[in-house]
This record gives C-alpha cells, sequence and structure tokens, in this order.
C-alpha cells in the first residue's frame, strides 16, 4: 500500500489538478465510483487506477474489472486518496486517463447542435453536457477560450455523460459557424433583446444554436452571423437566466418539437 504523499508517482498525478498539467502530461483524473464505471461501460481507457482497501471491499465487481481497463492498480491509503482527489470527501477511487484525439461530431446537423463561446464555468459544461445527451444533442462545439472539456469539475457535473457526447474544441467558432450556414443549417442565437421567443423558432430543422459567455452573452461577431434571434421570456424584472439553464430550455423545446 502506498502510504507516503511524497511518492513520484502521487505527486505526479496530483498535478493533474491543474490546466497546465494536464496539457502537458496529456492526462486527465477521474474521480469517483460513478465515473470510473462510465469509463468502462464506454471503453475509455485508463492509465493509473489508485483505490483505498475499503473501497476494493464494497465493489468487488468493478475491481475484478479494472485490470481489463487499465494500465496500473495502486493501492493506496486514506490520506494519499485525499491527496490526489479534487473533492473534499472522495469516495475511494481516482484515475488518471489519456487524453484520446476524438472524432469531432458529425456535420451536416440532422438535428441540434450547440456552439458555446467563451464558457468559463467548469459546473456550467459539466451540466449542459449532461442536458444535451438527455435531449439527444449531436454535438458541441466550444471555443478554444472556454474552460477545459476535461476539468475535473466538468466531468462531475456531467455524471458521466461526458464520455457519450461528442465534443469538438473550435480554434475560431465564427469560421465554423459559417461553415455550418453554408451546409443549409440554421443558426439560432441566444439574445434577451430578441423579438422572437425559443417558443417561434422552427427547431425541426437542422440547427446550430448558439450560447455565449456567462456573463457577456455572445459576441456581436458571433450573433450577427445567426438566421435568428431569440429570447426567452422572463417575468419579473429578471434580466438573465444561468447559461446552462438557458441551454436546456432550449435544446428541450427542440426535442418537444420533434416528438
Amino acid at each position: 500500500m502506498l502510504t507516503s504523499l511524497q511518492n513520484l508517482l502521487i505527486k505526479q498525478i496530483r498535478k493533474l489538478k491543474a490546466a497546465k498539467q494536464r496539457k502537458q502530461q496529456e492526462r486527465f483524473l477521474l474521480e469517483g465510483t460513478h465515473l470510473i464505471e462510465e469509463a468502462c461501460h464506454h471503453h475509455y481507457p485508463l492509465d493509473i487506477v489508485c483505490y483505498t482497501e475499503a473501497w476494493r471491499d464494497s465493489h468487488s465487481e468493478l475491481f475484478r474489472e479494472l485490470p481489463h481497463r487499465s494500465n496500473h492498480l495502486e493501492l493506496v491509503s486514506e490520506d494519499v486518496l485525499k491527496s490526489i482527489a479534487t473533492t473534499v470527501h472522495p469516495d475511494g477511487i481516482v484515475a488518471t486517463a489519456p487524453r484520446l484525439a476524438t472524432p469531432p461530431p458529425s456535420l451536416p446537423l440532422k438535428g441540434i447542435g450547440l456552439a458555446i463561446e467563451r464558457l468559463q464555468d467548469p459546473g456550467n459544461l459539466g451540466t449542459i453536457v449532461r442536458t444535451a445527451v438527455a435531449a439527444d444533442v449531436e454535438g458541441l462545439w466550444l471555443s478554444e477560450d472556454s474552460v477545459d472539456v476535461d476539468n475535473p469539475k466538468v466531468l462531475r457535473a456531467s455524471a458521466g455523460t461526458w464520455f457519450q457526447l461528442p465534443i469538438s474544441v473550435t480554434p475560431n467558432l465564427s469560421d465554423f459557424v459559417r461553415e455550418c450556414r453554408q451546409m443549409g443549417t440554421q443558426i439560432i442565437a441566444t439574445s434577451a433583446d430578441a423579438g422572437e421567443t425559443h417558443w417561434d423558432v422552427d427547431l425541426q430543422r437542422p440547427s446550430l444554436i448558439l450560447c455565449g459567455n456567462e456573463g457577456a452573452g455572445l459576441s456581436p461577431e458571433l450573433s450577427e452571423l445567426a438566421d435568428v434571434q431569440v429570447r426567452i421570456p422572463l417575468a419579473n424584472q429578471v434580466e438573465s437566466l444561468n447559461v446552462a439553464i438557458a441551454t436546456a430550455l432550449f435544446v428541450f423545446e427542440a426535442q418537444r418539437q420533434r416528438l
């Protein structure tokens, strides 16, 4: 059992809490039983799996699967596991996984896609991923100045759906939107000042929904590329909604129209 917080392997894993290190090592953290289960279910490879004795004894079935899904298993003390975890009360297992070059979402869109600019909060991104999978969204495109896709909080907030949604980080989101327009995709921008609501627009057409930064919203450049601007009607002088909630309303309205 590894008990030293100064162990070189543990130090290397601990560094993955930082975005710079995830980029350098081309690895990220998967924390908690549910995410490990989902990674195994979707055949996502694992590198190093650290687990406590108590976790092993209470998850015997998953533990038997880990040698077939990972390169290295390491029994660690509770203190060591806490040192590499990003949560206050980890449930006994943390793994590292490689950043894989996954296929981008397919084009042209047949249904609904999401393009999000300068998203900063990892909890918002994880919630959007979870919502998108539940609403059968075909893919998510992020501007490269958004939060890291494999930030540990993104993965946790996605509740394991991260492995199901095609996600692409796009160096030039405006060029991508223009490409979609040329393919006949309807481009929809979210705007608090729009005349039409999200109930008015035809979401049965192949559509790309543009969402913006939590505070500033969409940039003028991206908004101007839209075929239609739409808003979510709000009562009681509420100025705006959380971006994850607004996205959920749009994608589930699209699902409702398609039923």
